[in-house]
């Protein structure tokens, strides 16, 4: 084939690329649809929040950017073609005021849109993983307040579910300090419900709360409002053991749903010692992706497991004094009793380097030697690692004129001693403490018919939720956050819910299509995988003195085929159907 120069011509490419899946997944979602049936426009208004929406949820699956970026990201994408939005059309104010909106509803919306998921890819909304995650924010937020919460506790209208408008944002303020969180950091709460299957996650539904709430406060609230706004479901809902209480597993009871919910060790640790000679154990089914693979290559690492026992029992809530039959699982890991015991001794290693060295400073009369600094300087050694720190004990023993005048003298910046550090550590406890190593309590009030192994099999499909997660706050950005109006960002917030809804969506939808001999490689097959396979698809823009003609370009076999597992129309169907054709 012979090539030559043909001249310019006036045609720009816009970088279409995930958009080809995003804005067709979006219309069978009926994202727009289901906002403009709870937000009316203004009939004097040039578009209605439905649009304006789903634009900013497509503008974060694509590339996120903030609402002040939203035009420019528009225009290099071709977004302002398919959403029939002129560029100038999208300023922040415009965004602002859509998202003022959505806030009023935002719990109705999502559950409106949880049940035509559900209905549309035939998704049975039957068990939910829940797991709270905390989202980060800098900078003032002055208008943000504590808030009332969801449930009213006092007054005539004591009991009464508030969500929507009725319900204020949650609080951005100091939460607790974790590995990615440093203490004083600002934050709130986002709460998912997962459903899983052989497909993966789907997180279909969420809430949020207060940056310094625990656990349970937001699994109360989430399941309230779920019950609120879906109160025909039965269902089975898994968590972990922070938002373990009998209160909780009361609640699902009283509204005829089970629960799976690990709890802390401490609430059944003297029942476990109790009953621990009439324990039957079995080895459970359940295994990592990871263990199988090592069974299956006949691996020479470790081969891993779970060994099962359960319990009937009675639990009593101590507020109400109400009683509540229920299992108890006891899981016994091997793996989880190795990884225990080297986090312990990493603890206890590095505790013990930390008093050494105090113990040197005292002795040799350093700066900070007296006793208020060494407390505080204790303090701040066991206080990072609240595992180990109850091992430890010290003392700060005076020492006598004789002992004093026997040391050696000061050196430089230095002071003669007046105390001398010791410290302990207790053996006895670590033996205590690691006779527990490797064992976890499950408590359930599933039916009777549901095999321990079976339930713990679902219970550990808890992991999915730590990855939607971490797509939350990954992929799809929800932080950095540059909007100072807490209602904005509690909207904004949700409006990520509705994108990572669609995220999960289309992995899912991809993986459920698939043939039945599809690879195991396949059947992994993730979103990012899918979505990048369209980074180089661009669509052409022909521009003359009156109008612009808008051309597909065409698609790759891989793209195509993505697409009809999709059961998505292609680029040229959607743009075909949006514009109109160009004059003769």
């Amino acid at each position: 084939m012979s090539i030559s120069y043909g001249g310019q011509i006036d045609v720009v490419s816009a970088a279409f690329g995930s958009l080809s899946v995003i804005v067709p997944m979006l219309e069978r979602m009926k994202v727009e649809e289901i906002i403009d049936q709870h937000l009316p426009a203004d009939p004097q208004a040039e578009f209605g929040h439905g649009r304006i929406l789903s634009l900013l949820a497509a503008a974060r699956l694509y590339s996120p950017v903030a609402l002040m970026n939203v035009p420019e990201w528009a225009a290099s994408s071709g977004a302002d073609i398919v959403f029939g939005m002129p560029i100038e059309k999208m300023n922040d104010d415009r965004l602002g005021r859509s998202l003022d909106q959505f806030f009023e509803q935002r719990h109705s919306i999502l559950s409106s849109i949880a049940l035509h998921v559900s209905e549309e890819f035939g998704i049975p909304l039957r068990e939910f993983h829940y797991d709270p995650t905390h989202i980060l924010f800098t900078g003032s937020y002055e208008g943000a307040a504590a808030r009332q919460g969801v449930v009213v506790k006092e007054g005539d209208t004591a009991g009464t579910i508030l969500s929507d408008h009725m319900l204020e944002p949650a609080h951005i303020t100091k939460g607790r300090a974790t590995e990615d969180a440093p203490k004083g950091s600002k934050m709130i709460h986002a709460g998912l419900c997962v459903q899983v299957d052989e497909y993966g996650p789907l997180p279909i539904y969420g809430h949020t709360v207060d940056g310094n709430q625990n656990g349970r406060r937001a699994v109360h609230e989430q399941f309230e409002l779920f019950h609120k706004h879906l109160p025909k479901l039965k269902l089975t809902m898994i968590s972990d053991r922070g938002t373990y209480s009998v209160g909780h597993l009361l609640r699902l009871k009283d509204s005829g749903c089970d629960a799976i919910c690990s709890a802390p060790w401490g609430e059944f640790s003297k029942l476990f010692d109790e009953k621990f000679e009439s324990l039957s154990w079995s080895t459970a089914t359940y295994l990592s992706i990871e263990q199988q693979r090592r069974r299956e290559q006949q691996s020479d690492l470790p081969h891993e497991g779970y060994k099962l026992a359960v319990l009937k029992h009675t639990l009593t809530d101590d507020q109400t004094r109400r009683d509540l039959p229920c299992r108890i699982i006891f899981a016994d890991s091997s793996a989880d009793r190795k990884v225990v015991r080297q986090q312990r001794q990493k603890q206890i290693d590095r505790i013990t380097n930390e008093l050494k060295k105090i113990e040197t400073s005292v002795a040799a009369g350093r700066a900070f030697s007296e006793e208020a600094a060494v407390s505080r300087r204790v303090g701040r050694v066991l206080g990072t690692a609240s595992n180990a720190a109850k091992y430890f004990s010290y003392q700060m023993i005076p020492l006598t004129k004789q002992e004093s005048e026997a040391l050696p003298p000061p050196g430089r910046a230095c002071r003669r001693p007046t105390h001398r550090f010791t410290f302990t550590f207790d053996e006895d406890q670590l033996r205590i403490d690691e006779k527990y190593d490797g064992y976890n309590a499950i408590v359930t009030t599933a039916k009777r018919t549901d095999s321990a192994d079976t339930l713990f099999t679902r219970f550990k499909q808890q992991a999915y939720s730590e990855q939607v997660n971490a797509r939350f706050k990954g992929p799809l950005a929800v932080r950095p956050v540059f909007l100072h109006n807490p209602q904005r960002v509690e909207a904004l917030v949700f409006l990520m819910m509705i994108a990572l809804t669609l995220h999960f969506l289309i992995q899912r939808t991809y993986r459920s299509n698939l043939s039945p001999d599809a690879t195991v490689k396949e059947r992994r097959t993730t979103t990012l995988t899918l979505l990048k396979a369209f980074n180089n698809y661009a669509i052409l823009i022909e521009k003359s003195r009156y109008h612009q003609i808008v051309r597909p370009t065409r698609l790759t076999p891989r793209q195509r085929d993505i697409l009809q597992l999709l059961q998505l129309p292609t680029p040229a169907q959607i743009l075909s159907r949006l514009l109109p054709r160009p004059p003769t």
